[in-house]
């Protein structure tokens, strides 16, 4: 029966006695690690919930708007674009432009909480440095509360966010959403214009003006809603300055 033998350059870890305080503490650090690690699964678990719904949301509205596209064109073809084609269009398309509504709305909601689950996430990873320090230079996502770890943990870099980088909003799922709303927008407008003056001219003119003040109004709420996300990122008050303050204040 063959005895295993620990590698020569291994030496053997002695076992801290059963209740000294050098066990209790490393029994303290394991059952913090693993309460932060629960957390840390849960806010993970919730921000692959919301991207989900996300993507769903934005997926049944622009599945919903291309049957209405079908629907429009099969009527269009029966009725010639007559009265009925009109009828229908003003029917279904105000509910095609209610749902897009809604779901820009959700979507600016949806990045509102994402920024909430990072942050708790960016804190718990410096739960994670404070307990092990030398743990930092293997983390590629932000372990701080402020706009760079933040932002670092949605893959920007510091000079990345020191730019005024307003592209980067029209590329975004809700922009996306909002400009194809608009397009909605234009269309029922310049349907309705056609109606009243039946001028093609003055239905075109409305159509347009109809698609840029609805974009600017749907910018306009995504810019005030998103004050919540930003807010949170100036002067950020950390777990542990905080803790230190109130230990200085008692």
């Amino acid at each position: 029966m063959g005895i295993e033998r620990l590698p020569a350059r291994v030496p053997p870890v002695a076992a801290a006695p059963a209740g000294s305080a050098d066990a209790d503490a490393a029994a303290g650090r394991a059952l913090r690690v693993q309460m932060l690690a629960t957390e840390h699964w849960s806010l993970l678990a919730t921000r692959s919930l919301s991207w989900n719904e996300a993507f769903a949301r934005a997926g049944m509205f622009l599945s919903l708007l291309s049957g209405a596209v079908v629907a429009l064109a099969l009527v269009a073809q029966a009725t010639s674009f007559g009265e009925g084609f009109v009828l229908f269009a003003l029917l279904t398309l105000p509910v095609v432009l209610f749902v897009g509504v809604t779901t820009y709305v959700r979507l600016l909601e949806i990045n509102n909480e994402d920024a909430v689950w990072v942050r708790g996430m960016n804190r718990l990873r410096g739960a994670y440095r404070e307990i092990d320090p030398g743990i930092e230079p293997y983390f590629v996502t932000g372990v701080t509360e402020d706009a760079v770890g933040i932002f670092k943990t949605y893959g920007a870099t510091e000079e990345e966010l020191q730019k005024a980088d307003w592209f980067h909003g029209f590329v975004t799922t809700p922009a996306t959403i909002g400009f194809v709303n608009s397009m909605v927008a234009a269309v029922v407008a310049a349907i309705v214009v056609m109606q009243l003056s039946m001028a093609m001219v003055s239905a075109a003119a409305v159509g347009v003006v109809a698609f840029f003040v609805t974009a600017a109004a749907l910018g306009y709420y995504g810019f005030r809603t998103q004050t919540m996300a930003r807010l949170s990122f100036e002067a950020p008050r950390s777990v542990q300055a905080a803790s230190r303050q109130d230990d200085s204040e008692a």
